[in-house]
Protein backbone atom coordinates (compact mmCIF):
# COMPACT_ATOMS: atom_id res chain seq x y z
CA UNK A 1 0.00 0.00 0.00
CA UNK A 2 1.25 3.49 -1.19
CA UNK A 3 1.80 6.26 1.70
CA UNK A 4 -1.10 8.58 1.85
CA UNK A 5 -0.16 11.94 0.77
CA UNK A 6 -1.35 13.19 4.55
CA UNK A 7 1.76 10.88 5.67
CA UNK A 8 4.63 13.21 3.95
CA UNK A 9 6.52 15.21 5.84
CA UNK A 10 6.07 18.72 5.81
CA UNK A 11 1.95 18.25 5.10
CA UNK A 12 1.19 17.27 8.75
CA UNK A 13 0.14 20.30 10.76
CA UNK A 14 2.75 21.35 13.23
CA UNK A 15 1.12 19.74 16.21
CA UNK A 16 1.05 16.01 14.99
CA UNK A 17 3.25 13.65 16.98
CA UNK A 18 5.94 11.71 15.64
CA UNK A 19 5.66 8.58 14.34
CA UNK A 20 6.51 6.72 18.03
CA UNK A 21 4.81 3.04 18.33
CA UNK A 22 2.52 2.76 21.75
CA UNK A 23 4.54 1.41 24.77
CA UNK A 24 2.39 -1.46 25.31
CA UNK A 25 0.31 -4.53 23.91
CA UNK A 26 -2.44 -6.21 25.13
CA UNK A 27 -3.48 -9.63 23.44
CA UNK A 28 -6.60 -8.14 21.75
CA UNK A 29 -4.23 -5.36 19.78
CA UNK A 30 -1.62 -8.20 19.03
CA UNK A 31 -3.87 -10.28 17.75
CA UNK A 32 -5.25 -7.41 15.39
CA UNK A 33 -1.79 -7.13 14.03
CA UNK A 34 -1.65 -10.65 13.47
CA UNK A 35 -4.47 -10.89 11.38
CA UNK A 36 -3.89 -7.54 9.64
CA UNK A 37 -1.54 -4.52 10.31
CA UNK A 38 -3.88 -2.29 8.80
CA UNK A 39 -6.62 -3.12 11.01
CA UNK A 40 -4.34 -2.52 13.69
CA UNK A 41 -3.96 0.92 12.49
CA UNK A 42 -7.44 1.76 12.28
CA UNK A 43 -8.12 0.64 15.44
CA UNK A 44 -4.56 1.85 17.86
CA UNK A 45 -3.03 4.81 15.15
CA UNK A 46 -6.91 6.27 14.02
CA UNK A 47 -9.15 5.36 16.50
CA UNK A 48 -12.04 5.35 14.05
CA UNK A 49 -15.26 3.95 15.79
CA UNK A 50 -16.57 0.94 15.45
CA UNK A 51 -20.26 -0.23 15.68
CA UNK A 52 -21.13 -2.37 18.69
CA UNK A 53 -22.24 -5.98 17.82
CA UNK A 54 -24.70 -8.06 19.81
CA UNK A 55 -22.14 -10.76 19.86
CA UNK A 56 -19.44 -9.33 21.50
CA UNK A 57 -21.77 -6.81 23.87
CA UNK A 58 -23.24 -9.82 24.79
CA UNK A 59 -20.24 -11.67 25.82
CA UNK A 60 -19.45 -7.93 28.06
CA UNK A 61 -23.07 -8.85 29.72
CA UNK A 62 -22.19 -12.63 30.42
CA UNK A 63 -19.03 -11.68 31.64
CA UNK A 64 -20.38 -9.07 34.25
CA UNK A 65 -22.68 -11.99 35.55
CA UNK A 66 -20.20 -14.41 36.09
CA UNK A 67 -18.14 -11.87 37.91
CA UNK A 68 -20.82 -10.45 40.09
CA UNK A 69 -22.10 -14.11 40.80
CA UNK A 70 -18.85 -14.74 43.04
CA UNK A 71 -20.03 -11.68 45.30
CA UNK A 72 -22.77 -13.87 46.40
CA UNK A 73 -21.95 -17.23 49.00
CA UNK A 74 -20.65 -19.81 47.67
CA UNK A 75 -24.61 -21.87 48.22
CA UNK A 76 -26.39 -19.06 46.81
CA UNK A 77 -23.94 -19.32 43.31
CA UNK A 78 -26.68 -21.26 41.91
CA UNK A 79 -27.79 -21.26 37.86
CA UNK A 80 -31.69 -19.25 38.70
CA UNK A 81 -29.53 -17.00 40.89
CA UNK A 82 -27.29 -15.97 37.86
CA UNK A 83 -30.43 -16.18 35.29
CA UNK A 84 -31.63 -13.45 37.99
CA UNK A 85 -28.70 -11.02 37.71
CA UNK A 86 -28.65 -10.47 33.78
CA UNK A 87 -31.67 -7.48 33.70
CA UNK A 88 -30.08 -6.13 36.11
CA UNK A 89 -26.34 -6.32 34.24
CA UNK A 90 -27.84 -5.38 31.27
CA UNK A 91 -29.43 -1.93 32.67
CA UNK A 92 -25.71 -1.31 34.00
CA UNK A 93 -24.83 -1.59 30.96
CA UNK A 94 -27.40 0.75 29.53
CA UNK A 95 -26.36 3.03 31.96
CA UNK A 96 -22.82 3.75 31.21
CA UNK A 97 -23.90 3.65 26.86
CA UNK A 98 -27.50 4.62 26.60
CA UNK A 99 -27.32 4.59 22.98
CA UNK A 100 -27.00 0.86 22.79
CA UNK A 101 -30.35 -0.05 23.08
CA UNK A 102 -30.83 1.35 19.77
CA UNK A 103 -27.70 0.62 18.08
CA UNK A 104 -28.13 -3.09 18.76
CA UNK A 105 -32.13 -3.15 17.93
CA UNK A 106 -32.84 -0.27 15.96
CA UNK A 107 -35.90 -1.66 14.34
CA UNK A 108 -37.02 -3.16 17.64
CA UNK A 109 -40.28 -1.64 18.64
CA UNK A 110 -41.90 -4.01 20.65
CA UNK A 111 -38.67 -5.27 22.29
CA UNK A 112 -38.76 -9.16 20.72
CA UNK A 113 -35.21 -9.01 19.82
CA UNK A 114 -34.14 -7.62 22.94
CA UNK A 115 -36.11 -10.08 24.92
CA UNK A 116 -34.75 -12.79 22.42
CA UNK A 117 -31.29 -11.28 22.47
CA UNK A 118 -31.40 -11.65 26.65
CA UNK A 119 -32.81 -15.42 26.38
CA UNK A 120 -29.75 -16.21 24.65
CA UNK A 121 -27.87 -14.35 27.22
CA UNK A 122 -29.16 -16.65 29.81
CA UNK A 123 -28.65 -19.48 27.98
CA UNK A 124 -25.37 -19.34 28.24
CA UNK A 125 -24.70 -18.37 31.68
CA UNK A 126 -26.77 -21.37 32.73
CA UNK A 127 -24.90 -23.68 30.27
CA UNK A 128 -21.67 -22.33 32.82
CA UNK A 129 -23.21 -24.55 35.36
CA UNK A 130 -22.39 -27.65 33.42
CA UNK A 131 -19.20 -26.67 32.84
CA UNK A 132 -17.95 -25.75 36.09
CA UNK A 133 -19.57 -25.60 39.72
CA UNK A 134 -19.17 -22.39 41.27
CA UNK A 135 -20.34 -23.57 44.52
CA UNK A 136 -16.30 -25.09 44.43
CA UNK A 137 -14.49 -22.37 43.57
CA UNK A 138 -13.17 -19.63 45.44
CA UNK A 139 -11.10 -17.29 42.74
CA UNK A 140 -8.32 -14.98 44.48
CA UNK A 141 -9.41 -12.41 41.81
CA UNK A 142 -11.81 -11.41 38.95
CA UNK A 143 -11.87 -9.24 35.99
CA UNK A 144 -7.59 -8.65 37.31
CA UNK A 145 -5.81 -6.24 35.32
CA UNK A 146 -2.50 -6.91 35.01
CA UNK A 147 0.97 -5.47 33.39
CA UNK A 148 4.07 -5.95 33.18
CA UNK A 149 7.40 -4.01 31.44
CA UNK A 150 9.95 -6.73 29.94
CA UNK A 151 13.45 -5.87 29.31
CA UNK A 152 12.97 -4.72 26.07
CA UNK A 153 11.01 -1.72 27.35
CA UNK A 154 7.38 -3.55 25.98
CA UNK A 155 4.99 -3.20 28.37
CA UNK A 156 2.34 -6.11 28.40
CA UNK A 157 -0.98 -5.52 29.91
CA UNK A 158 -4.40 -7.38 29.61
CA UNK A 159 -7.49 -8.14 32.38
CA UNK A 160 -7.69 -11.58 32.92
CA UNK A 161 -11.33 -13.15 33.56
CA UNK A 162 -10.45 -14.91 36.46
CA UNK A 163 -7.42 -16.08 38.31
CA UNK A 164 -7.77 -19.38 41.05
CA UNK A 165 -5.37 -20.18 43.42
CA UNK A 166 -5.15 -24.45 44.99
CA UNK A 167 -4.27 -25.07 48.30
CA UNK A 168 -0.94 -26.19 47.05
CA UNK A 169 -0.40 -22.20 45.43
CA UNK A 170 -0.99 -23.33 42.20
CA UNK A 171 -2.23 -20.95 40.09
CA UNK A 172 -4.95 -21.40 37.13
CA UNK A 173 -5.99 -18.55 34.69
CA UNK A 174 -9.46 -18.76 33.04
CA UNK A 175 -10.98 -17.16 30.56
CA UNK A 176 -15.18 -16.98 29.41
CA UNK A 177 -16.08 -17.19 25.93
CA UNK A 178 -19.53 -16.99 24.67
CA UNK A 179 -18.91 -18.01 21.08
CA UNK A 180 -17.94 -22.16 20.30
CA UNK A 181 -14.98 -23.81 20.48
CA UNK A 182 -12.48 -23.88 17.74
CA UNK A 183 -11.69 -26.91 15.84
CA UNK A 184 -8.48 -28.59 16.98
CA UNK A 185 -6.15 -27.67 13.93
CA UNK A 186 -7.00 -24.00 15.37
CA UNK A 187 -6.40 -24.10 19.08
CA UNK A 188 -2.63 -22.96 18.64
CA UNK A 189 -4.37 -19.53 17.65
CA UNK A 190 -6.79 -19.73 21.00
CA UNK A 191 -4.31 -20.50 23.39
CA UNK A 192 -2.55 -17.31 22.04
CA UNK A 193 -4.19 -15.03 24.61
CA UNK A 194 -3.77 -17.01 27.62
CA UNK A 195 -0.39 -17.91 26.78
CA UNK A 196 0.14 -14.36 27.15
CA UNK A 197 -1.35 -13.53 30.49
CA UNK A 198 0.75 -16.35 31.50
CA UNK A 199 3.60 -14.93 30.48
CA UNK A 200 2.96 -11.64 32.62
CA UNK A 201 2.05 -13.41 35.80
CA UNK A 202 5.19 -15.39 35.53
CA UNK A 203 7.26 -11.98 34.77
CA UNK A 204 5.01 -10.65 37.76
CA UNK A 205 4.64 -13.15 40.20
CA UNK A 206 7.64 -15.46 38.97
CA UNK A 207 5.12 -18.16 39.00
CA UNK A 208 4.46 -20.40 35.80
CA UNK A 209 0.90 -20.43 36.31
CA UNK A 210 -0.27 -24.68 36.25
CA UNK A 211 -2.85 -24.43 33.95
CA UNK A 212 -4.39 -22.53 31.26
CA UNK A 213 -8.50 -22.86 30.74
CA UNK A 214 -10.87 -21.31 28.37
CA UNK A 215 -14.09 -21.91 29.00
CA UNK A 216 -16.57 -21.86 25.55
CA UNK A 217 -20.19 -21.24 26.95
CA UNK A 218 -21.35 -21.22 23.25
CA UNK A 219 -20.69 -24.89 22.25
CA UNK A 220 -20.12 -26.64 25.91
CA UNK A 221 -16.17 -27.21 25.67
CA UNK A 222 -13.55 -26.26 27.92
CA UNK A 223 -10.14 -26.42 26.71
CA UNK A 224 -6.98 -26.47 28.85
CA UNK A 225 -3.40 -26.55 28.47
CA UNK A 226 -0.65 -26.39 30.82
CA UNK A 227 2.20 -23.89 30.09
CA UNK A 228 6.17 -24.78 31.06
CA UNK A 229 8.57 -22.02 30.66
CA UNK A 230 9.84 -23.00 27.37
CA UNK A 231 6.22 -21.78 26.08
CA UNK A 232 6.25 -18.55 27.50
CA UNK A 233 9.71 -18.15 26.35
CA UNK A 234 8.51 -18.70 23.00
CA UNK A 235 5.39 -16.83 23.42
CA UNK A 236 7.79 -13.54 24.61
CA UNK A 237 10.13 -13.90 21.89
CA UNK A 238 6.47 -13.77 19.24
CA UNK A 239 5.81 -10.94 20.82
CA UNK A 240 9.08 -9.13 20.62
CA UNK A 241 9.29 -9.48 17.03
CA UNK A 242 5.58 -8.68 16.65
CA UNK A 243 6.81 -5.41 18.68
CA UNK A 244 9.49 -5.14 16.20
CA UNK A 245 6.91 -5.03 13.30
CA UNK A 246 4.38 -2.90 14.99
CA UNK A 247 7.33 0.13 15.14
CA UNK A 248 8.16 -0.27 11.70
CA UNK A 249 5.10 -0.24 10.32
CA UNK A 250 4.75 3.02 12.87
CA UNK A 251 7.61 4.92 11.56
CA UNK A 252 7.21 3.83 7.89
CA UNK A 253 3.61 3.99 7.57
CA UNK A 254 3.18 0.86 5.73
CA UNK A 255 0.06 -0.64 7.17
CA UNK A 256 -0.78 -3.55 4.81
CA UNK A 257 -3.82 -5.12 4.76
CA UNK A 258 -4.55 -8.83 5.27
CA UNK A 259 -7.61 -10.47 3.13
CA UNK A 260 -9.19 -13.36 5.46
CA UNK A 261 -12.36 -14.77 5.40
CA UNK A 262 -12.82 -12.39 8.80
CA UNK A 263 -12.92 -9.21 6.48
CA UNK A 264 -16.83 -9.40 5.65
CA UNK A 265 -17.09 -8.89 9.19
CA UNK A 266 -14.99 -5.73 9.33
CA UNK A 267 -16.41 -2.29 9.94
CA UNK A 268 -13.64 -0.64 8.21
CA UNK A 269 -14.75 -1.49 4.28
CA UNK A 270 -14.97 1.36 3.39
CA UNK A 271 -11.26 2.84 4.08
CA UNK A 272 -9.58 -0.55 3.38
CA UNK A 273 -7.96 -0.53 -0.74
CA UNK A 274 -8.88 -4.57 -0.47
CA UNK A 275 -12.85 -3.12 -1.33
CA UNK A 276 -11.46 0.01 -3.31
CA UNK A 277 -11.60 1.92 -0.25
CA UNK A 278 -8.77 4.97 0.79
CA UNK A 279 -7.34 4.64 4.28
CA UNK A 280 -7.28 8.14 5.88
CA UNK A 281 -4.60 10.21 5.97
CA UNK A 282 -1.82 8.86 8.38
CA UNK A 283 -2.04 10.91 11.48
CA UNK A 284 1.84 10.66 12.18
CA UNK A 285 5.16 12.20 11.35
CA UNK A 286 6.71 9.97 9.68
CA UNK A 287 10.15 9.19 10.30
CA UNK A 288 13.20 10.38 7.97
CA UNK A 289 14.59 7.13 6.81
CA UNK A 290 11.06 6.69 5.47
CA UNK A 291 10.78 9.03 3.29
CA UNK A 292 9.62 7.26 -0.07
CA UNK A 293 6.97 5.97 -2.16
CA UNK A 294 6.60 2.54 -1.47
CA UNK A 295 4.87 0.26 -3.58
CA UNK A 296 1.72 -1.96 -2.74
CA UNK A 297 1.98 -5.77 -1.84
CA UNK A 298 0.10 -8.60 -1.26
CA UNK A 299 -0.05 -8.98 2.68
CA UNK A 300 1.76 -11.76 4.07
CA UNK A 301 5.48 -11.13 4.08
CA UNK A 302 5.36 -8.83 7.59
CA UNK A 303 4.02 -11.49 9.57
CA UNK A 304 6.12 -12.10 12.43
CA UNK A 305 6.62 -16.27 12.77
CA UNK A 306 4.36 -17.97 15.16
CA UNK A 307 5.08 -20.57 17.22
Amino acid sequence: MTTSPGAVPGAADAATPSAVAPASLSPSRASDFMRCPLLYRFRVIDKLPEKPSAAATRGTLVHAVLERLFDHPAVERTAPRAKALVPGQWERLLEAKPELLTELFPEDDEGAGLARWLTEAEALVERWFTLEDPTRLEPVEREFFVETELESGLRLRGIIDRVDVAPTGEVRIVDYKTGKAPRPEYAEGALFQMKFYALVVWRLKQVVPRRLQLVYLGSGDVLTYDPVVADLERVERKLLALWEAIREATESGEWRPRPTKLCGWCDHQAVCPEFGGTPPPYPLVISPGYRREVPAARPGSDRPAES
